[in-house]
């Protein structure tokens, strides 16, 4: 498995894979930034809330890196775990596309670890692993995500209606995408030397007025 995800390093932080042992640790992160974390947390529309087994949930995750379906990482600072990035539906052939999610403990939020744990993990799907375009998917009310794509230059894409079940619920998510050719010398490269062209991640007025008009449904 350490053959199949790679170790990426910058001053900032470590990209690593994780592993089954990582659990413990995990799960205390997540307990302590629980009010934090949960308003972006992904949730099961049937199955009511439950303690998330985590070990499960890593297993799983590397059962899918293994199959070449996704990336799960860790991040590290100072080699203490600080976060998680997920790269998953991993497509190659004529897609070649991957999407990307993750989270970090809010005592490391705003010090620009995300932002280039991002930029490291596209540009490794994008210059290693041949793929063209990565995508990132967001809840309107994240703000602290939606600072994270703007400052990486990736081009606002559109605006899905109740997408991802989320914290209870079914949750509009606004999605963002970089392909290669946008990026020649790496996302990286392009953020550190100031070079992220302005205004592509704005959202459209139209879609501004979507989203203060939700749509409503009939009662069931």
């Amino acid at each position: 498995m350490t053959n199949l995800i790679p170790t990426l390093t910058h001053p900032l932080v470590t990209l690593r894979g994780v592993r089954l042992r990582d659990s413990r640790v995990m799960d205390t992160l997540l307990s302590k930034n629980r009010s934090w974390l949960q308003p972006w947390e992904a949730t099961h529309p049937i199955i009511p809330a439950i303690a998330l087994d985590q070990r499960g949930a890593i297993r799983s995750l590397l059962q899918q890196a293994r199959k070449g379906y996704g990336l799960p990482f860790v991040l590290e600072v100072d080699g203490q775990m600080v976060g998680q990035l997920n790269v998953s539906q991993i497509t190659y052939g004529s897609l070649s596309s991957a999407g990307l999610g993750y989270w970090i403990v809010e005592s490391q939020a705003g010090k620009g670890i995300t932002p280039v744990a991002v930029a490291m993990a596209t540009d490794y799907l994008f210059f290693e692993k041949g793929l063209h375009r990565m995508e990132i998917c967001i809840r309107p009310e994240n703000v602290a995500s939606l600072r994270v794509v703007e400052k990486l230059g990736f081009r606002f894409e559109g605006f899905r209606r109740r997408y991802i079940h989320i914290d209870r619920q079914w949750r509009d998510h606004l999605c963002y995408a970089l392909t290669v050719e946008e990026v020649p010398r790496g996302v990286l490269e392009r953020f550190e030397q100031g070079q992220v062209p302005t205004g592509v991640s704005e959202i459209p007025e139209y879609v501004r007025i979507q989203m203060q008009n939700p749509l409503h449904l009939p009662p069931r």
